[in-house]
């Protein structure tokens, strides 16, 4: 008889932010250790308004429901992808030619004019097609940003370092918002094409507000895909590539992927809302120390966070 289903943790970030200091125990080690195991963990209690998810939602809808040609408009070639519009199929997993089957537009920080970052970064582009969108993606950038820096402080507490390592690494960061429309299979199949093919976030973490339809899935330590969801008032987080170097692959980059629908039935439009939480361009990606042993020598040579981005968008094909 098979045994219960295996399911990533949960966790309350209300018992961090403020439980007493037995429940604040408890989720340091719940998140930590789900994400050493896991590389996801979900989380509730995490504060972000509902209804500001609902109203982003809607905007999104709407934004993609714009005629190609409009939607065109608001790319940015020069940035890569990382602000505005990236078209259907522009982007691949690593390793992969077949573009992914979604479309996708990219939210960043808003910074200053003076700011030594913005040219970097670059600015945000704003659709006037949607003119609720600048106002409820932001909103959403900011509460998400919030929540990502105190699970970075939680994580801090796991590994025994001071309390604002991590969370010190994305002030300022060139962490984005992106908004994702996977259309039905039947509209704009691309043979060979998965919705997202499988892969590995580049950035610290990933929050993910819950999509509007099923198919996400991580791959576990056993080489099985494990079916997640993204319940309402739950986000799911999941940790990248800059987490796992910093870390010395004790925290993993789990693979995950979205798979196409299974059926006609299912063959529906989804939408998704993903914070990419990354650290400042020039902030320096190498092990901690205390992560470095015997059993565990350092796995990663040091890069900026800036370097390392730019070395994966010419892998995913959005920087040619």
């Amino acid at each position: 008889m098979s045994g219960t289903p295996r399911r990533i943790p949960l966790v309350d970030l209300s018992h961090y932010r403020s439980g007493t200091p037995s429940e604040r125990a408890r989720f340091v080690s719940v998140f930590g250790e789900g994400l050493r195991e896991f590389g996801f963990v979900s989380v509730v209690g995490h504060g972000i308004d509902d209804g500001l998810i609902r109203r982003t939602y809607a905007d999104v809808a709407s934004l993609f429901d714009q005629p190609e040609a409009v939607k065109s408009r608001y790319a940015v070639p020069t940035l890569a992808g990382q602000r505005g519009y990236t078209g259907y199929g522009q982007e691949h997993a690593k390793d992969r030619k077949v573009g992914d089957l979604k479309e996708f537009w990219h939210v960043g920080r808003e910074l200053p004019a003076e700011h030594p970052y913005l040219a970097h970064y670059g600015a945000n582009v704003w659709p006037e097609e949607v003119p609720s969108f600048r106002e409820h993606t932001l909103a959403l950038f900011r509460e998400l940003d919030g929540a990502a820096s105190l699970l970075l402080q939680s994580l801090a507490e796991f590994f025994g370092v001071p309390r604002t390592a991590f969370s010190d690494m994305a002030t300022d960061g060139n962490s984005v918002l992106r908004l994702i429309h996977y259309p039905p299979l039947k509209e704009r199949f691309i043979p060979g094409g998965v919705r997202a093919a499988e892969h590995e976030d580049i950035n610290l973490i990933t929050l993910l507000c819950e999509g509007t339809a099923s198919g996400l899935e991580l791959l576990t330590r056993d080489g099985e895909w494990l079916p997640v969801d993204t319940l309402r008032g739950q986000i799911v987080v999941d940790s990248g590539d800059m987490l796992s170097r910093v870390t010395n692959n004790v925290i993993p980059a789990t693979t995950h992927r979205v798979v196409n629908p299974r059926s006609a039935a299912e063959d529906t439009v989804r939408y998704s809302l993903p914070f990419f939480c990354h650290p400042r361009s020039d902030c320096v990606l190498q092990p901690l120390p205390s992560t470095e042993t015997a059993d565990n020598p350092a796995r990663h040579a040091a890069i900026t966070a800036g370097a390392f981005l730019q070395q994966r968008l010419r892998e995913n094909g959005l920087l040619k």
